[in-house]
């Protein structure tokens, strides 16, 4: 069927009226089952990222601790939230690239211009485009899950296999890292193989504290547990801490020396500060309980060497 114009000389208001019956109005019909197509798309699009955003916070809120520290765990989590909408306004734009170029075809077909030899250049350029943009699709697609499944983000610690570092830039190529000694790293998403995210959700802090083997350790356990339990009644710790930290016992006995262990839950990423937070509170209070550490005990400068 072609688009055409009656002939003027013999035009009357039926044939007007079968001309406008005919294509024209299978013209708009395309049209508006595009517009049509295209809104519930998005709408559901719309409706998943919600769906994805309440699932999450969900998850957060199942955490141990999480009632304590809600904004710290990640349920109010700006970025999750941010990257969520990007990749369904992403997902919306190939939405609307598709139906788009769909409906265009239709009405170049119902118009009367032919698509084969149309059609037939596009397949000769995506597949010389496919062979030599490989990589560049493989980048593509692996960002393109690693958002959707929201494996990291900007602030995040991860170990990519072959770099540890901070995310500084995410995008559907490559990501944005900087190492410990300040060095910035591009990585392509394609060639990472493994994702370890040390800044997810929360984090252990592991504390390992070495009393002499002659010490009471009932004792040191004692004084351990009340120092814990201080810390987490503390103002400053309160919102870091998920919960109490477990003195969990002695860890190992060797070479005249006994290791207590500690284990907290922290927010991601603040484990290194309860450590050391942990450490320092210790030492003073087995000074003041007389706990001794193992020897040789370092001596003071300029004093003698412990006997």
């Amino acid at each position: 069927m072609t688009l055409s114009m009656p002939d003027l000389s013999t035009l009357t208001w039926s044939g007007v009226g079968d001309w406008l019956v005919g294509t024209p109005l299978l013209i708009i019909t395309v049209l508006v089952v595009g517009f049509v197509a295209r809104f519930l798309v998005h709408r559901l699009i719309k409706r998943v990222v919600m769906t994805a955003t309440s699932r999450r916070a969900e998850r957060f809120a199942s955490l141990p601790g999480a009632g304590r520290a809600l904004q710290a765990v990640g349920v109010a989590n700006a970025r999750h939230v941010q990257r969520t909408q990007t990749m369904g306004a992403l997902l919306k734009s190939i939405t609307t690239f598709v139906v788009g170029g769909i409906t265009a075809l239709t009405v170049l077909s119902l118009v009367g211009i032919p698509l084969g030899p149309m059609l037939a250049s596009a397949s000769v350029g995506g597949v010389a485009l496919a062979f030599g943009a490989q990589s560049l699709v493989k980048d593509f697609l692996s960002g393109v899950f690693m958002i959707v499944e929201d494996q990291y983000g900007v602030g995040d610690v991860i170990d990519t296999g072959e770099v540890v570092g901070t995310v500084e830039n995410v995008s559907l190529r490559v990501t944005q890292l900087r190492d410990a000694n300040g060095m910035t790293w591009y990585v392509r998403n394609g060639e990472i193989i493994r994702i370890g995210n040390k800044t997810q959700g929360w984090s252990t802090a592991l504390v390992d504290i070495p009393i002499a083997y002659d010490q009471d350790v009932e004792k040191a356990i004692s004084v351990i547990r009340d120092i814990v339990s201080v810390m987490d009644e503390d103002e400053a710790w309160k919102d870091i801490l998920l919960e109490q930290p477990n003195v969990v016992g002695v860890e190992s006995i060797a070479n005249g020396t006994i290791t207590i262990r500690i284990i907290a839950k922290t927010v991601a990423n603040e484990q290194f500060g309860v450590q050391r937070e942990m450490r320092e509170r210790v030492k003073v209070a087995f000074d003041r309980a007389g706990v001794r550490s193992p020897l040789p005990v370092m001596p003071p400068y300029g004093g003698a060497a412990p006997q």
